[in-house]
């Protein structure tokens, strides 16, 4: 019986979406101490009784030396600078208007098709892949299909940071099984609207931003840049470290809607304790699985979460310090922007490499899940 040749698949395209609205540590801290001190004095009574404990303010040096992050992007800066409000101010949009999210998509989109030089009409598939989506249906990414004009099919999925890379490995294996011709990934992360600004524990972490990747069967393929994919992993891992209650249960259930735990919560020294060594060893022995080490890594796009995170991660795969550049860090002006933190390094620090040159693109958070997408520059 004659053997069936693998379909090889390349990435031909990325595009990124950065909101207009930035908001630096200096502002953030300003704003945070500034409803500090409006509820020290509301609850003064209480404080001088010794029944509640004050609160702290927060520190633009704290925020640099617990994650590396200087700045971030948000769609909407003023509601989240308002001590009253402290949180984005997006308004609901009718039916007959794009969402949000669809919006962000689309100028995401256009710059990822264009620079792999095909029209929306060749894309067969298109997933929209992130950590919170606006609405349970209908998906965004029948919406963005539509807005698009693209062919095929469409669907959400969501795997919180890891979603990306989760949709990546989803995209290459419907292109390797000869189902669809041509993928795009797009991941609309509006991570602002999760966080509670009011944790002096983490109301740094998140900032909002778009990315999209166009994925081909490598023989259609036109683009002078072209990454081709050796290979995905995935993992998961229960764990109750990271968590969002927020869901369409909180209504029957009672529960306060307003409540911190509809929100961004985390054990964050837990998470560093279990995740790096999950994450190292997964990409270590993934690595193994295609013959390669450490040594062979020209570059290593990590998930953007953490500066010392990705540090420890980089010298357990490398064996070594890396090299400058060689693990690029964009969480310093983006931010943690949830999946889409390392494709947002991707795109921004992948021209300069060569041909031969391989990398590997890495997602890690809520879940525990992990992704690893193992890619060499042709």
């Amino acid at each position: 019986m004659r053997e069936k040749m693998m379909t090889d698949v390349v990435i031909t395209g990325t595009g990124l979406f950065t909101p207009e609205h930035a908001i630096d540590n200096g502002a953030l801290v300003a704003s945070f101490n500034a409803w500090v001190d409006i509820e020290n004095e509301r609850n003064s009574v209480a404080i001088a009784a010794g029944e509640r404990e004050p609160l702290q303010h927060s520190s633009s040096e704290f925020i640099v030396k617990a994650s590396g992050i200087h700045s971030r992007y948000v769609m909407d800066a003023a509601g989240i600078l308002d001590p009253e409000r402290m949180r984005p101010r997006l308004p609901q949009r009718s039916n007959d208007e794009p969402s949000i999210q669809c919006d962000m998509g689309l100028k995401a989109a256009r710059q990822a098709l264009d620079a792999a030089g095909v029209l929306a009409s060749d894309i067969d598939m298109v997933i929209v892949a992130c950590s919170n989506l606006e609405r349970a249906y209908p998906a965004v990414a029948v919406e963005l299909q539509a807005a698009l004009g693209t062919a095929g099919h469409a669907f959400d999925m969501n795997v919180a940071c890891s979603s990306a890379t989760f949709a990546l490995d989803l995209a290459a294996g419907a292109i390797r099984g000869g189902n669809v011709k041509r993928a795009l990934v797009v991941s609309p992360e509006i991570c602002s609207a999760h966080l509670n600004f009011r944790d002096r524990d983490s109301h740094f972490i998140f900032g909002d931003a778009c990315t999209a990747i166009v994925l081909e069967e490598a023989t259609l393929a036109k683009a002078e840049t072209r990454f081709e994919i050796l290979g995905t992993r995935l993992v998961t891992r229960f764990s109750n470290a990271i968590r969002n209650n927020a869901g369409f249960l909180n209504r029957v259930t009672d529960s306060d809607p307003l409540a911190s735990d509809k929100l961004f919560v985390q054990e964050g020294r837990r998470v560093f304790k279990e995740v790096c060594p999950m994450v190292a060893a997964m990409i270590s022995e993934h690595l193994a699985s295609l013959g390669l080490s450490g040594d062979d890594l020209s570059r290593m796009w990590l998930h953007q979460a953490n500066h010392h995170m990705n540090d420890l991660i980089a010298r357990r795969v490398l064996g070594h310090d890396p090299e400058p550049g060689q693990a690029p860090i964009i969480l310093d002006r983006y931010a943690n922007t949830s999946s889409a933190g390392s494709i947002i390094a991707f795109h921004l620090h992948h021209a300069d490499l060569s041909s031969g040159d391989v990398g590997v693109v890495c997602s890690f958070g809520a879940g525990y899940s992990a992704g690893c997408v193992v890619v060499r520059r042709l």
